[in-house]
């Protein structure tokens, strides 16, 4: 395989890391196989990563890069806060063709929490999706376009589990919980509950 520069490799790593961990669970994933998947050799994967976890942790963090650019790109036509929360109600990571890959290393990394390391990317990048959330629903507050009058940061803990349940059990196929028309019933209801 071509020598790539470093930036692009690193990349490379982490999409195999990505499709490997996805499909394997981390703990079943090796720094081997991922090397193989990339065409490489494992020393050439240790001078980017300096282990499995590390790489897994800069795929969390890649994660919530990927997922914020995602809603920033989603929210960037909207006209109003009340409109950025019906596009937010609608944008789980864990339901969309793009996110399912992508965001499917975050739920590993949910089954890794008793790793210290691991468990604090994941708590970092939910805190991070949470602020992001957070800073929407207060922007709908100021403008008064938010009916619920809970606490935004309760509203977005809300919001997230929500999000995480109906990601979480969407794959498993249960009647009525994968189709797109019951994601789009509790978007709906969602929005009425909270958004003027």
């Amino acid at each position: 395989m071509a020598r790539l520069p470093a930036a692009e490799r690193k990349q490379q790593l982490l999409n195999k890391a990505a499709v490997l961990f996805a499909r394997k669970g981390y703990t079943r994933t090796t720094t081997a196989q991922i090397a193989r998947a990339a065409g490489i050799t494992e020393p050439i994967l240790y001078r980017h990563f300096r282990s499995k976890r590390a790489l897994f942790i800069a795929l969390i963090e890649r994660t919530g890069d990927e997922v914020i650019r995602g809603w920033e790109k989603q929210l960037a036509g909207a006209d109003s806060a009340s409109q950025r929360i019906r596009i937010l109600l609608g944008a789980n990571p864990l339901t969309s063709n793009e996110g399912q890959g992508i965001y499917r290393v975050v739920v590993q990394g949910l089954t890794e929490i008793d790793d210290r390391e691991i468990r604090k990317a994941i708590k970092e990048h939910m805190i991070r999706l949470h602020a992001f959330i957070v800073e929407q629903l207060k922007q709908a507050k100021k403008e008064k376009s938010l009916v619920a009058k809970a606490d935004v940061e309760l509203i977005a803990w809300m919001l997230m589990h929500l999000a995480l349940g109906y990601g979480l059990l969407a794959p498993v196929g249960l009647i009525g919980h994968r189709s797109k028309v019951s994601g789009e019933r509790i978007v709906r209801l969602l929005d009425r509950l909270l958004v003027r």
